[in-house]
């Protein structure tokens, strides 16, 4: 009888355990990273360093949130990336070539943006493209092309102050941007648990048909986290089009790669329903802190490509064994 109530109790703690390490494992990860590279480059923790990886997370965190939302419900956009540099190219072309207002171009760029993933949700919801994979994969190379094609494969560069100041001005020694990405994870981590959207998109994750018959618009939903998506891409366009002060028309290759590693190492599930704006937010500076530091380890950057890599490995395998997958496998195998 002991024994039983020892196995339980072991059991419980260890639940506990598991609960505690997949809230707060990014943030013990973020923890430790810091300290590895603070020992072995005392460079890590100057103001200037940190403040330089707080500038470089901004642009990626904005990303990051559009990917989350887009995770929550089951789906992935692969476009976001180049949803950000056909958004920023066009906000460029209208500031700096048509001198057109920078106030009115920068907004433009925000709509302009969730236009662009208004049309991904529509390709899978209205379109019944069988998955978001395929949709955004495809709107990924149109929106390339058409950048390509806008600027001629060449830079605009010049931008007005007001976007500069977006991503290049500090308030003290903290980048605006950081400032600004902070302020949008806080109302996304609001509008995510607060609101009756927010709770759709996660039941919509959770489970789609139990969604379904409950009441929940799940095309609206399904296609409201794309336009979000296009939206935060956009955003995220203007900081670094600030940062650099200019629109790259391939300033988005490979960003969404970064998106969803964020994302996945952060704790939300490639399965759906489950994941936190603060494990996102762990996520983004994870992998800002693990760029950095293989910089001041002057790792060669094709060797950090493949680190990142890994990394991405390590945790989509980490949210399988999350999810219990292996379990569920197993199950259904021994039942067979």
């Amino acid at each position: 009888m002991l024994s039983v109530m020892n196995s339980g109790k072991a059991s419980g703690v260890f639940e506990k355990v598991k609960g505690i390490l997949s809230k707060a494992g990014p943030v013990i990860a973020l923890f430790l990273m810091g300290l590895f590279l603070s020992i072995y480059n005392p460079n890590f923790l100057t103001v200037r360093n940190l403040m330089s990886v707080a500038g470089q997370a901004s642009y990626s965190g904005f990303l990051a949130l559009g990917m989350m939302v887009c995770i929550l419900t089951g789906g992935i956009d692969l476009s976001v990336g180049f949803t950000m540099t056909l958004s920023t190219v066009v906000m460029a072309t209208m500031a700096v070539k048509l001198n057109i207002n920078p106030l009115v171009s920068l907004i433009f760029c925000v709509f302009f943006g969730a236009f662009l993933g208004l049309i991904n949700g529509l390709l899978l919801t209205v379109g019944k493209l069988p998955h978001p994979f395929i949709s955004t994969m495809g709107t990924q190379n149109i929106y390339k092309g058409l950048s390509l094609v806008i600027t001629r494969a060449t830079p605009i560069a010049g931008m007005p102050a007001l976007i500069g100041w977006a991503g290049g001005s500090f308030i003290g020694s903290v980048p605006v941007s950081f400032i600004l990405m902070i302020i949008m994870f806080v109302i996304f981590a609001i509008f995510l648990n607060y609101t009756t959207l927010g709770r759709h998109i996660y039941a919509v994750g959770g489970n789609i048909e139990a969604a379904r018959l409950s009441g929940i618009n799940v095309e609206f939903v399904r296609t409201i986290v794309y336009v979000i998506s296009g939206a935060t891409a956009a955003m995220g366009g203007i900081i670094l089009t600030g940062r650099t002060d200019s629109a790259y028309p391939l300033s988005g290759l490979l960003l969404e790669s970064d998106a969803i590693a964020a994302v996945i190492i952060g704790g939300t599930s490639f399965l759906g329903g489950k994941g936190t704006v603060l494990g996102t937010f762990s996520g983004v500076l994870l992998l800002a802190v693990l760029r950095n530091g293989l910089n001041l380890l002057n790792v060669n950057a094709d060797i950090q490509t493949i680190v990142i890599g890994l990394v991405i490995i390590m945790a989509v395998f980490i949210d399988v064994i999350r999810s219990g997958a292996f379990k569920k496998a197993k199950k259904i195998k021994t039942t067979d």
